[in-house]
């Protein structure tokens, strides 16, 4: 995983635990792939990839690369576009500052791209975040993704390496996921919590939160009754 591939927002320094979200459907309502394609006139299309990629039908890289293939000829203006219509899920900055409070790191590993996480993660102030990049020529999208894609396996890596840096064992790791792709990093957690998930995510789970509010994850760190 490139160093380019990696926002780190605050300096390091030991953490007592960590907490690592997926973005899409969790840390924020939205597929951004979805937003970004519509505004390429092909949501339904690639809506349905997504779907099945999240319900482990599809391969996640081959389906990311077929998906980005539908925003090729974009103006990299859209990502103001859709930056301005993502909704953050309910609960994120109660989640985030209670987390923060009680010395521990929220970071967000995505299998969207940093030209939309990168405003996000800095108005929420994570802590860590990493995602895909779209590759861009002459102010257009080409349709590719740029360098080493964000996968499972990158998403249990991200994981295990910042739990590595900060000084926190993996026991006092938490993920927060929705679809297939997220698994094994719930798997490498000391907790893991299906959240908006598919049927194989919630049944692979230690948890399940069905209510759209992430300060519920709160109690569940002993942070508030």
């Amino acid at each position: 995983m490139t160093s380019a591939h990696t926002h780190q927002q605050h300096p390091q320094s030991p953490a007592s635990f960590l907490v690592v979200l997926d973005a899409d459907s969790t840390l924020i309502h939205d597929e951004v792939i979805e937003l970004l394609a519509e505004e390429a006139g092909a949501r339904s299309e690639v809506a349905e990839i997504t779907e099945r990629a999240m319900r482990g039908e599809l391969d996640f890289a081959q389906s990311l690369r077929e998906r980005v293939r539908a925003l090729a000829g974009l103006p990299v203006s859209v990502f103001e576009r859709v930056g301005e219509r993502i909704r953050v899920t309910d609960g994120v900055p109660e989640l985030i500052a209670g987390v923060q409070a009680a010395g521990g790191l929220v970071g967000v590993v995505s299998g969207g791209f940093h030209e939309l996480l990168d405003p996000l993660g800095a108005r929420l102030g994570l802590d860590r975040w990493r995602a895909n990049r779209l590759a861009v020529r002459d102010g257009e999208l080409t349709g590719e993704v740029e360098g080493p894609i964000v996968d499972a396996e990158a998403k249990a890596h991200a994981l295990r390496e910042w739990a590595d840096a900060a000084g926190v064992p993996l026991p006092r790791t938490l993920a927060i996921g929705d679809g297939a792709n997220d698994l094994r990093m719930m798997a490498q957690a000391g907790l893991s919590i299906a959240f908006n998930a598919k049927p194989r995510v919630r049944a692979e789970a230690d948890l399940v939160i069905d209510r759209q509010d992430l300060a519920q994850v709160l109690p569940l760190l002993g942070l508030r009754g």
